[in-house]
Order: C-alpha cells, then structure tokens, then sequence
C-alpha cells in the first residue's frame, strides 16, 4: 500500500483520487491550492520526491504541476523549485467569532496593575539561555526520555538545597513533586483530599476570608467544600478550625492583606494539624520578597509531616515557565502522584536549566535584583499616595509585590468605575472576599495594587493613573 503524503520542508498530505494518477493528483493539488490549505509561496515537493513519496512515476508529478503551471496555480523557476503562486490562493472569509471574554487582569488595560504578576520584560533571558546550554551541555541521555512523575532528580535536589537555606523547609528531594506551577499543585492536592473523602462525605477545607479566586474554584470544582476561618487586625484565625481535612494559608505574606501569621497562630494551625491529623496547605507564592522586615521562614518548617508546602518560579522568573514544586509529607507522596497520573507533566530541558539557575547562585542574584526593584517602586508608590491621596491608607507592604489601598466605606465600586473609565486595571478588595463573608458588618472598601506587572518606563504613567481615580 502505497504511502497518501510527501513532505519537503513542510508536510504536504494529498490524497489522489478518481479515474487516471495525473488527473487525481492534478485534482488534489487544485483543490489545496484553491481551499487556501496551501498557501501563497508554498514550496511544494520536488517531482522526484513526491513520486517517490507516493509510489508513482516521476513523470506523472511532473506532468501534473505542468497543467497546474498553465492554469496560474503554480509557478515555476529554475533554482526557485515549484510552488504556489501568488495569485492563486482566494482570502478565506474570517470565520465567526463570539466576542472574547475579558478575564481580569489579562487583557485590555492601557495601566495594568492587577495582582499576581511579576515584572515580565525583567526575565533573565541571557542569564537563562547560559544556563540552558549548561545544563543540556551536561545532561544524560536518559533526560530525554520518559522521565520520573516526581520531575528531574536534578531538579528536586536544586530545589531541596534552596528551600532549605532560603525559606527553612525541611526537603528531602523524594518527597518533593514537580508540577505545573502552584494551581497545579493545588490541584493535585485537591484530588487526593477528595479522594480521601470517598463515601464518608464531602471533603472540607479551612480558607482566609480573603484569598485568590482560583485557590477555592479549584477546591470546590473537585468537589471540595470551602469554609472561611474569621479575620481580624492579626490575621487569619485559625481559632474556629474543627473537623476540616485541611486548611488553606498563605502564612508568610497573606493574600491579598498583606499581614504574617503569628507565632501564635502557626502553633496553634500545628497543634490542630496534629492533633486532628488535618493536612495545612502552605502556598508560599513570594516567599523571597521581603522589603522591610526580617525574614519569615515557611511553616512547614514547623511540621513537615502535617505540611503540604506549594512553591513557584513564577514570582522570581516567569509564570510562563509552568515549573512549581510541592514539599510533601511522608506517605503523601504516592497519592499525589496518583492524582497527577504517573507522568512527568514539565519539560525536562526547562527543569534542567532551573536546576542549573538554582545551583549556579543566578536565581538568588535575581530574586535580590527584583526585590530592589520592587522595593523601589513599593516606596514610589507609597510617597506618592500620601502626597496625592492623603485619605487612603496603604497597607500590607512589608513584603510581595502588591498593597492594599483600604478607601473611604461606601466607595470602592466608584473608584473602581473611575478605574475602568481611564484604562487602568486594579481588582477591588471585594473581589478576593470568600463569597460567604460577602455583606459582613464591617468590611473594608479597598484595591489592591499589584506594582510588578507594569515595565519600568510605564510605572510613573501608571501611578498617575492610580491617583485620578483615587478620591
């Protein structure tokens, strides 16, 4: 059976047809050429090598681009080969299109200071692309294989040592699980925590009262029931927690307030882990970036048999990337790797080159050179708020790459209408409240202002933006 496709330089799928080899290869070419499904200035295939590709005689080829040449659909020029001409492929109508949706924070501000986003236009592509040819340089063979569902030994060790030294977490590299950034991660988490539930009942898990949107849709599109722990002017509560199968925190710089759980506190979320055999998820999304404060180390550090610690390349290089980690407890290594499916969902080449970034010292001389960075423009920020709008308060500054700018009561959709009408993207602090807290006595109008997306040449522009929106 003779083979239906021939290829040089892009792949040309034809499929003869009808009476005659040149009238059914004439009449496939016409048709890709006429359909648009081969483009204007398309290389086609020599004749000997699409004969050859189709087990059919040279000559037949040659005589069908012959025809196609007389009728305009082909040119052809010595030393140039054959190929679609110019004039022969009709513009296809533009198909029908929903109108897109705009997601927050993705598209369409001309000032775009949501949360979540490091500065893009500051990766080290230089620093990263030396690190690639290092690590490929230095790579075995059996890296390009079908690798470890834990991710790249390399990898893990790389990640273990700076945890350690960084952030105090306890990290054997078996217990460490590669995936695809922290809502991966959580995801994984998630599933075991459903599965775990089985028949005995929906699982439930503790969350802030303020926290990311996608923490609690991918809890509850699992299945997972989410239940907010009360806040207060010292945080998350983890008073209230009871027979949960676990909590949610971002205890060393909390989403979106800002505040670090206490000492208090993260005994008390140890003592309840232990005592109940509740699992705490630490997601350490900006660990490193602390401005003005000591370092906090992470809490698992306190419990690594109760702590499930979830950590992300995104905040010091780029989301982009999709390389994340999970610091698991012991026995939970199996089950996550259940949920992920037994496969190596990263790419081993990009968890090589983070490796060798880790290992080489050049992913701490990034996090320091964007923690000035930020720092610097956190300080522009806040002179410039006190000098342009002396009623708002800034808060949550310490650390991150984002402030909470708590407004006046009663104002925050104004603001936030006034925001929309001079092209400038912010999320209100309502946005991040757990649905069940909505309508609380007491909550704060507020916005929260992420200052690393904006380049630097586009940061002063955008805080003047800021401040006519302000009241």
């Amino acid at each position: 059976m003779t083979q239906s496709w021939a290829s040089l330089g892009i792949d040309l799928h034809l499929e003869p047809a009808g009476p005659g080899l040149r009238k059914g290869l004439t009449d496939a070419l016409r048709d890709a050429v006429r359909s648009g499904r081969l483009a204007p200035g398309t290389r086609l295939p020599s004749s000997r090598t699409l004969a050859a590709d189709l087990g059919i005689a040279r000559n037949t080829v040659a005589d069908a681009y012959a025809d196609l040449v007389a009728e305009g659909h082909l040119t052809a020029r010595q030393g140039s080969g054959t190929r679609v001409a110019e004039r022969a492929a009709p513009v296809p109508a533009a198909p029908h299109r929903k109108r897109p949706v705009r997601v927050p924070g993705r598209a369409g501000p001309a000032h775009d200071l949501t949360a979540g986003t490091p500065d893009l236009s500051a990766f080290p592509r230089t620093a990263w692309l030396k690190a690639a040819r290092r690590a490929l340089t230095a790579a075995p063979n059996d890296a390009f294989g079908y690798g470890d569902p834990r991710g790249r030994p390399e990898l893990r060790a790389a990640v273990a040592d700076y945890l350690a030294r960084v952030r105090g977490v306890v990290a054997d590299p078996d217990r460490i699980v590669v995936c695809a950034g922290v809502a991966h991660g959580l995801g994984l988490l998630t599933e075991v925590l459903s599965r775990r539930s089985g028949r005995s009942g929906r699982a439930t898990v503790a969350v802030e009262t303020y926290g990311l949107g996608f923490h609690r849709e991918w809890l509850e599109a699992a299945g997972v029931r989410t239940a907010p722990l009360p806040f207060d002017a010292d945080g998350t509560d983890p008073a209230a927690l009871d027979a949960e199968q676990a909590v949610l925190l971002t205890p060393t710089h909390q989403f979106p307030m800002g505040g670090t759980l206490s000492p208090a506190r993260r005994a008390a979320v140890v003592d309840w882990a232990r005592r109940t055999g509740g699992l705490v998820l630490e997601d350490d999304y900006d660990g490193e970036f602390r401005h003005d404060r000591r370092p906090v180390g992470a809490l698992q550090g306190l419990a690594p048999d109760r702590v499930a610690h979830l950590g992300t390349a995104s905040k010091a290089l780029a989301p982009g990337l999709r390389l994340g980690w999970l610091v698991l407890p012991p026995g939970l290594v199996d089950e996550v790797l259940a949920a992920k499916g037994y496969a190596d969902t990263c790419g081993a080449p990009d968890q090589l080159t983070l490796a060798e970034f880790l290992t080489s010292g050049a992913y701490d001389r990034q996090v320091r050179l964007m923690r000035l960075r930020y720092r610097r423009r956190r300080d522009e920020l806040v002179a410039t708020l006190a000098r342009r709008a002396p009623s708002v308060r800034v808060g949550g500054i310490a650390a991150g790459l984002h402030a909470v700018l708590l407004l006046p009561p009663g104002t925050e959709s104004e603001v936030l209408r006034a925001a929309a009408w001079h092209g400038l993207g912010v999320q209100g602090l309502s946005w991040f409240r757990h649905p069940a807290a909505d309508g609380a006595a007491g909550a704060p109008d507020g916005l929260v202002i992420g200052y690393g997306r904006p380049p630097d040449h586009a940061w002063q522009s955008a805080l003047e933006a800021l401040c006519r929106c302000l009241p």
